[in-house]
């Protein structure tokens, strides 16, 4: 039977997300697999991949809140906000002299909490169907809108001053969709001397983290978290018995189970062990609102 499950990746850099998808497919010999949110190819780090069934999980793992690792260069800003674009504006040695921590963290500030954020130009963001990114690199005009995020965390834990610039080692928490080339370039915007990203890497999406995770040389050799496993790290879980477990799969409500849900949607796994699906509440009643494979191993 097909492996199924979640696998968690560290994604060398120079790499894209496909890539990754595409070395999957090959070593578990499938191309039933997907991704919960990309990573650029500048980027390292924690990527969630779903296998055969367990891809119907990758909706309620791509908006979980992510942690990263980040460099950024205070000093000069680049067409792409990160070390892969042109240089656009370089600032005087002697400005960026004059930035004094208290301003950094003044802009940091700024830039914590509930924001408005103006995503990077070059994002996968699409614009009347096609990504920003295409746009970019046609050469064609990319307006983007605003959007609201989260960061809960952004906290410098190094600065070093090389040639002329800036250097801040920084850890964000943040809501899913925030980028944090937006938040090199828009911190130094703040200070006046432009900022760019030179090093990214996700530690964690969710209860996930790349400490748990498999190298892109060895996908082969993968342990696949259980999708019952899965599920109720993100979502929690109810056991239900055999004949719960039919009814849910059949489309049939519970009749008053939705006293049993401590939230929802939640993870109904049933004796075995096995991901029936995911359940939420109708009324005084539970539905399923997305069902797994009967035949899944646990």
């Amino acid at each position: 039977m097909m492996p199924t499950g979640i696998l968690l990746v560290d994604k060398s850099g120079g790499m894209t997300s496909h890539d990754v998808v595409s070395r999957a497919r090959k070593a578990l010999g499938t191309r039933k697999i997907g991704h919960a949110g990309t990573l650029d190819p500048m980027a390292t780090g924690l990527l969630v991949l779903g296998v055969d069934a367990a891809t119907r999980l990758l909706t309620f793992i791509v908006g979980l809140d992510k942690t990263y690792e980040a460099t950024i260069r205070l000093g000069m800003s680049t067409d792409t906000d990160d070390a892969e674009g042109e240089e656009t504006a370089r600032a005087p040695e002697s400005a960026v002299a004059r930035i004094t921590a208290s301003q950094t963290d003044a802009g940091i500030a700024m830039l914590t909490g509930e924001i408005s954020q103006v995503p990077s130009t070059v994002s996968a963001i699409k614009v009347n169907g096609r990504r920003a990114y295409d746009l970019a690199r046609a050469g064609e005009e990319v307006v983007l809108k605003s959007r609201n995020v989260t960061v809960a965390r952004f906290e410098v834990v190094r600065e070093h001053r090389v040639a002329g610039f800036i250097d801040l080692d920084v850890i964000v928490d943040c809501s899913s969709g925030t980028y944090i080339r937006a938040l090199a370039r828009d911190l130094g915007t703040y200070l006046g001397v432009g900022g760019h990203l030179t090093a990214l890497r996700r530690t964690r999406i969710g209860p996930f983290e790349v400490a748990d995770a498999t190298g892109t040389d060895n996908l082969g050799d993968a342990a696949l978290v259980a999708p019952a496993e899965v599920a109720a790290e993100v979502l929690g879980r109810i056991d239900v018995t055999e004949d719960e477990a039919r009814d849910l799969r059949h489309g049939k409500k519970l009749k008053g189970a939705a006293s049993r849900l401590v939230r929802t949607p939640t993870a109904a796994v049933d004796p075995a062990g096995v991901l029936v699906g995911v359940i939420e509440k109708r009324g005084d009643d539970v539905k399923s609102a997305m069902n797994m494979p009967k035949e899944m191993p646990a």
